[in-house]
């Protein structure tokens, strides 16, 4: 008994259910949904918020399906930047529209089919599927994409679960390695594949900030770990609130967090920082009351590692914490200079933590 394209649907079940790389991913996705749909361009589109223009759309992956001579067309995989620069008018009006949660289908002017499929993970990260066709495209076509989409958003999840730290959902200390070397080596403002109906400005660099809660031993001592906990899920909070949704976000444990975020240059990522200082000192926290956090944040270098990185900006929260704590610390300006000076006097009565 011969099933052929019973066994072909499954090895593509099989390739999607076995990757463990995001990017790896999401070109698997698109180009499984090619195949197996025969459509001429499939994209994956990761739906962005940018405060000053709305949603905006980031290419993730591209294929354009190609018949080849023998049975098992296989899609081809194309860059990015020149296979689909930026959405379609009609896909970034849906994407910001009241019906961008619901599949669509509609016939272009050029005769082609589109279908638009949204996709959302447990973590709230927001995909749209972009299909086409030169035939009519209907509601099998429409299921089966859905179909595929849950499988991908379904390994997707079990990547972010093992990567999130359990009490706040930000990125654990366990990531940091992986998501560091993923952000910095990709480009940084990917004007190519980011549409919101303009091009975007010149790359921006890369700034990493270390937050530590100030006295949040006494916090815990004073009012129990119950309330400690909640302390530091409205500080995950308010990171989400003040940084943008693309910039990375981890707790490393305890009372530290880390801040991976994009500014054009140091006077952007000193106001970045800054935000989020004057946020955790405006916000009323139940029976705590004011809590004030210290950071210290280092500029991205060509060719950086993640503990390098590190450790630049952990000498510089050090730093702010000896200088009085509730305060913002850059390693390039303030400690670097510095370097051949302790940062504090021996048995000058700093308590650090």
């Amino acid at each position: 008994m011969s099933h052929p394209r019973t066994l072909e649907h499954l090895e593509h079940v099989a390739r999607l259910t076995h990757g463990r790389d995001r990017e790896g991913l999401d070109a698997t996705l698109v180009e499984v949904l090619a195949s197996v749909l025969h459509a001429q361009t499939v994209a994956l589109w990761e739906v962005v918020h940018a405060a000053d223009s709305g949603p905006v759309m980031r290419l993730c992956a591209y294929a354009a399906f190609q018949a080849q001579a023998r049975p098992e067309a296989k899609a081809d995989r194309q860059s990015s930047a020149v296979a689909a620069a930026a959405p379609a008018a009609d896909v970034l009006a849906w994407a910001r529209g009241p019906d961008c949660d619901q599949a669509r289908i509609a016939r272009l002017d050029t005769g082609s089919w589109r279908l638009l499929v949204p996709l959302q993970t447990d973590w709230g990260r927001r995909l749209a599927l972009d299909i086409e066709w030169a035939r009519p495209a209907g509601w099998q076509d429409r299921r089966v994409a859905e179909g595929i989409g849950r499988i991908y958003i379904n390994v997707i999840n079990l990547l972010d679960a093992s990567e999130r730290d359990t009490l706040t959902g930000l990125l654990n200390r366990k990531s940091f390695d992986d998501t560091f070397y993923r952000a910095t080596r990709l480009p940084s403002e990917p004007e190519a594949s980011l549409a919101s109906g303009e091009r975007r400005s010149p790359a921006r660099a890369r700034w990493l900030g270390v937050i530590d809660v100030d006295h949040f031993k006494a916090v815990n001592d004073r009012f129990g770990h119950l309330i400690g906990d909640e302390v530091l899920l409205l500080m995950a909070r308010l990171l989400r609130q003040t940084f943008r949704q693309d910039d990375h976000l981890y707790r490393f444990g305890g009372e530290e967090f880390v801040a991976l975020i994009r500014a054009d240059d140091a006077q952007a990522a000193a106001a970045a920082f800054e935000r989020f200082r004057e946020a955790v000192q405006a916000y009323p926290f139940p029976q705590v009351g004011r809590i004030t956090v210290s950071i210290g944040y280092t500029a991205v270098r060509p060719f950086d590692t993640p503990s390098d990185a590190f450790e630049r900006a952990d000498r510089a929260v050090y730093a702010a914490k000896a200088q009085g704590r509730n305060t913002v610390r850059c390693y390039e300006s303030d400690v670097a200079p510095l370097a051949r000076e302790p940062l504090h006097q021996a048995g000058g009565g700093v308590e650090l933590f």
